[in-house]
């Protein structure tokens, strides 16, 4: 076939392509070919559906804990797309925008709001009876575990808004993370409610997560959200959507969150007279409960009155 008889864009996107790989040195011709014998691409291997669907493996025949497993899997998954926008904002080249700021963090609170509002679904999916047996066999792994909620954490502030509330007075928002990283809010919420030891879901985290947590704390000390709100300049700093947004944020990650998780332990594990542990036997009575940390990404851009009522309603 002629080249006069192949439309000129196809001719152009070719040359595009010769342009491409002969910029690297490599065979134009070889690539072509591979196009030749190359398998068109399917939603079920792009997706990895196959695989996907191979992930959940039970300890017991209950039924419902494949429903427990499904529904962290698509936690973790959310919270690795809430990362993926908090990166862009943080690696962003060039000048950053209160519009694209906003629009990056609206993305993080509608995850964030669908992980809230479909933990009812969860809830709701597994028979009190089922869940009171199957999570023995779990222990001592917890939701406590997730190190990429952390990761949120740790990449949306200063890392000094992130201490026990009884460690903020002994440091200023510029110690040194090594200083503070020992005084973390959630190294408290893991301990045993008897003895007050470390638990073994708090010496597990610690050992395969602490060393990164640890450097990501000290690469995101300088680029973290509220970094970089901080330094925007006037005009944009006010802009009112991104305002809003931040606020949610706030409220979403460290309000919403944690009260649907203390619902759901209220549901599932209080039992008078006494308590049913957690999993990993960490102090879920005293960990969930915001309003007990008061952990805030933006405190500057609450009253003093909302900052003393935080985490007593919620659900927005």
């Amino acid at each position: 076939m002629e080249n006069s008889h192949i439309d000129p864009e196809v001719i152009a996107l070719i040359n595009q392509l010769k342009e491409k790989y002969e910029v690297n040195a490599q065979d134009f011709k070889a690539y072509l070919e591979g196009l030749v014998y190359q398998d068109y691409t399917s939603y079920w291997d792009y997706i990895m559906v196959d695989t996907l669907l191979s992930l959940q493996k039970p300890k017991t025949s209950i039924p419902d804990e494949e429903i427990f497993i499904m529904y962290h899997q698509i936690t973790e998954l959310y919270f690795k797309l809430s990362i993926h926008e908090i990166k862009q904002l943080a690696n962003k080249k060039g000048t950053l925008t209160a519009e694209f700021f906003a629009t990056r963090v609206a993305r993080i609170n509608a995850y964030f709001k669908n992980l809230t509002h479909s933990f009812e679904i969860m809830v709701n999916g597994m028979e009190k009876e089922q869940f009171l047996k199957f999570r023995m066999s779990l222990l001592p792994a917890s939701g406590f575990q997730s190190a990429q909620y952390r990761k949120i954490e740790i990449c949306s502030t200063h890392f000094y808004n992130l201490l026990d509330k009884e460690q903020r007075p002994n440091y200023t928002e510029q110690s040194e993370i090594v200083s503070m990283f020992p005084h973390i809010y959630w190294r408290a919420g893991a301990t045993e409610i008897e003895s007050g030891k470390k638990t073994l879901t708090l010496t597990q985290f610690e050992q395969k997560y602490n060393e990164e947590l640890e450097r990501l704390a000290i690469e995101y000390k300088d680029k973290n959200l509220k970094v970089l709100f901080d330094s925007l300049p006037g005009e944009e700093k006010t802009n009112s959507k991104l305002i809003s947004e931040l606020k949610n944020l706030d409220q979403n990650v460290n309000v919403n969150w944690p009260l649907v998780h203390y619902k759901s332990a209220v549901r599932y594990l209080q039992k008078q007279p006494n308590d049913v542990a957690a999993t990993g036997g960490t102090n879920w009575q005293k960990y969930l409960p915001p309003r007990f940390q008061k952990r805030i990404f933006f405190p500057e851009l609450w009253s003093d009155e909302e900052i003393n009522e935080w985490g007593k309603s919620g659900l927005m």
